[in-house]
């Protein structure tokens, strides 16, 4: 569905820059097209929620000559433009998130673009930002196929695994003990 400057205004309550706003939006989603403008409650960390403008879908990304559809969610609150929006990668069930130099644990980017927001930034840069980050340093992968009696196994790991990119593009998984101490040394494999 094309989303229209003025159904986008009509959309962000009034305690936004609403004009300004719509129209950042309106370009970000003509130039990004897999972008879908809606308003939803966002949480923070201190647990409280707020109902907020987000611009959730995918992006492409270039990434060793193909393009990939990377997912991601940014919340864009009422102080907008004055700060920078929070974005996050969005992983679908068959994707796994790649923690790493520009993404958090919990799938948060924090690029520099991010923190050096001012007044000549707009969302069609940090997109275009993130597009050419991300087919540097890609913020998620495919999750392994696995049979379903590997299933069980595959969930229990990766509850305790952290997955990491190493700069010449390997990536390995960082399992923990029972006991929160890491695995020495001799117990490390190659897959």
């Amino acid at each position: 569905m094309p989303y229209s400057e003025d159904t986008i205004r009509k959309m962000l309550p009034k305690t936004y820059l609403r004009k300004h706003v719509a129209h950042e939006i309106y370009v970000a989603v003509s130039h990004f097209k897999n972008l879908v403008p809606m308003m939803d409650k966002y949480v923070y960390n201190d647990g409280i929620q707020k109902l907020m403008m987000s611009l959730t879908g995918t992006i492409p990304v270039l990434f060793e000559d193909k393009v990939y559809k990377i997912p991601i969610c940014l919340w864009i609150e009422e102080t907008y433009p004055q700060t920078a929006p929070i974005c996050y990668i969005r992983p679908t069930c068959e994707m796994m998130l790649l923690r790493g130099k520009y993404v958090s644990n919990n799938g948060e980017v924090m690029l520099p673009y991010l923190q050096e927001w001012n007044s000549d930034c707009d969302l069609v840069s940090l997109l275009q930002v993130m597009a050419v980050i991300f087919g540097d340093f890609p913020p998620v992968c495919l999750r392994p196929h696995l049979e379903p009696e590997q299933a069980s196994c595959w969930l229990q790991v990766n509850k305790q695994a952290e997955v990491d990119k190493q700069i010449d593009g390997s990536v390995y998984l960082s399992l923990a003990r029972e006991d929160g101490k890491s695995f020495q040394q001799e117990n490390e494999t190659n897959c």
